[in-house]
């Protein structure tokens, strides 16, 4: 029993689960598959319970932080795993998948694992709370112009924004009111966990063919990933503590750079593109499962060896 209570407890045993189960049981997918928008939404309004607004006081002092956070998180990143895309993709659907990756909010865990590898914390809150708000004009405006093609209509991308974020956004303020807070906090890593396992298992149950069928086509979706991760993290933070002396600085940065929300990428590219565009957003589930822990990895032994 411990044992079984250990494992839904604990956030890299339920996303291996999911994954598991959407590839032994991928036929149930496609009839719970309408819950989608229910487990992104919960997923997204208590993900930014974690956002305190009062860390953007004073306001002057977290302008470039949250511009920042925004040019990180989709322009930099955008531009690598655009590119590749273009470059690797077999056809159009896993580009247009990639090009929602590319749109994708950041992840808040970027919060967390700041505090964990001893980075800046108000940085990486500050900055995802930039990238949060610059996604309302910026994830419509990249899917519009790296893949308008699909006949994607640009109102009904920013409505989703609305939709995906800003409501979540604002019911998550409630959310933070200090009578319930305390309650929220405690329930919040279950719901949110949940929610992104169920989203994960919709998005591999659907495509299962792909990873039992196709691993040509999952190996140039992984290299495009672990490009996007693990290199762009590590070379861009190797060079930015050289530059400016700044470890906590360049560890938010370097989390603001490669994290984005899995579960947001998968159904919105399940909503706009269709099925086989989930694939990058369920791999870039388990990529960034296993940056996070290298890098937790690297943070424990570097404390040993100091």
């Amino acid at each position: 029993m411990g044992i079984i209570l250990s494992v839904v407890r604990n956030r890299n045993s339920i996303l291996v689960l999911a994954v598991i189960l959407g590839l032994i049981y991928g036929d149930y997918a496609h009839s719970v598959s309408w819950l989608n928008v229910l487990a992104l939404g919960l997923s997204m309004t208590f993900a930014m319970t974690a956002l305190p607004f009062n860390s953007l006081r004073p306001f002057r002092s977290v302008v470039a932080p949250l511009a920042y956070g925004a040019f990180l998180n989709y322009i930099l990143f955008g531009l690598i795993v655009i590119g590749l895309a273009y470059l690797l993709m077999p056809n159009q659907s896993l580009y247009y998948g990639f090009v929602v990756v590319a749109a994708t909010p950041p992840g808040v865990a970027i919060i967390p694992f700041a505090s964990i590898l001893r980075g800046d914390i108000r940085y990486a809150i500050v900055g995802v709370i930039g990238a949060f708000f610059a996604s309302i004009v910026l994830a419509p405006a990249l899917i519009y112009i790296f893949a308008g093609s699909g006949g994607v209509n640009p109102v009904s991308l920013v409505v989703l924004m609305v939709q995906l974020v800003a409501i979540p956004f604002l019911i998550s303020r409630l959310l933070r009111w200090s009578k319930i807070l305390e309650k929220v906090e405690r329930v919040r890593g279950g719901i949110i966990d949940w929610s992104f396992a169920f989203l994960i298992f919709v998005a591999v149950g659907l495509n299962r063919e792909v990873f039992f069928s196709n691993p040509s086509v999952l190996l140039a979706v992984s290299a495009v990933l672990v490009a996007a991760t693990f290199v762009l993290g590590m070379v861009y933070q190797y060079f930015y503590e050289r530059i400016y002396q700044n470890r906590p600085m360049a560890i938010s940065q370097n989390l603001l750079a490669t994290i984005k929300s899995s579960g947001f990428s998968v159904f919105t590219s399940i909503s706009l593109f269709g099925q086989e565009s989930a694939v990058p957003s369920a791999v870039l589930a388990v990529v960034v499962l296993v940056y996070l822990l290298f890098l937790s990895l690297r943070e424990e032994l570097k404390r040993k060896a100091s």
